[in-house]
């Protein structure tokens, strides 16, 4: 079973203190509720409990250029993902409605990527990266409920195959570990650069 959200963060906090203290200070306070509240009413439904308890740690990053994530991902405020929302369901202009398209997208889904899915106005982001990739937890009721998938224009919906995407709660409990330790995340390895930030060394995995 994985840590708690809280537990996660202090970790993280912790470790950030003592070896990367420009991202730690880049951590920005806890979301206010009324913009919590305002995202939920936007998406049309509450927001899975352990991304509101990230949110109520902390709001996002105040830095731009920081990356607290694996795969050099930036954690949304509750304001950004909320336009971040509205940018992505303005491309989603379809819905598997009949059996073939249903059929379509389980196969996408079983090949690990998904162009049908991409703008799903249940997949909620909660990072984005310098280049427009996006981390978006499904909140569809379904198998992958709770699931963070990678979002691209160009791939679409890409389902990762590593333990880290099960769940927001194991993934930022296997980045404390992995910060701790030095060990690699899905071929992602913490590094700190010259101005005391975190950064992600990557090598693909064979």
């Amino acid at each position: 079973m994985a840590a708690t959200i809280s537990e996660s963060w202090t970790r993280i906090e912790n470790w950030l203190a003592g070896h990367a203290p420009a991202t730690r200070a880049a951590l920005a306070p806890p979301a206010d509720p009324a913009d919590i509240a305002e995202l939920e009413r936007l998406v049309g439904r509450p927001l899975l409990r352990p991304l509101v308890q990230s949110l109520l740690r902390h709001d996002g990053l105040l830095d731009q250029w920081s990356w607290l994530l694996p795969g050099s991902y930036r954690p949304l405020s509750a304001r950004e993902t909320a336009a971040e929302w509205r940018s992505l369901t303005g491309y989603y202009d379809r819905c598997a409605t009949d059996e073939e398209e249903e059929e379509e997208v389980y196969r996408f889904m079983e090949l690990g990527t998904s162009s049908a899915l991409y703008g799903h106005p249940q997949l909620v982001p909660i990072a984005q990266d310098i280049c427009g990739g996006r981390l978006v937890l499904d909140h569809r009721p379904e198998t992958d409920r709770g699931r963070v998938h990678e979002v691209e224009a160009v791939e679409g919906v890409m389902r990762g195959s590593h333990e880290i995407w099960t769940s927001l709660p194991i993934l930022m409990e296997r980045i404390a570990t992995s910060l701790e330790t030095g060990e690699s995340l899905d071929g992602h390895t913490p590094v700190v650069d010259e101005e005391h930030r975190l950064s992600w060394d990557f090598t693909p995995l064979r």
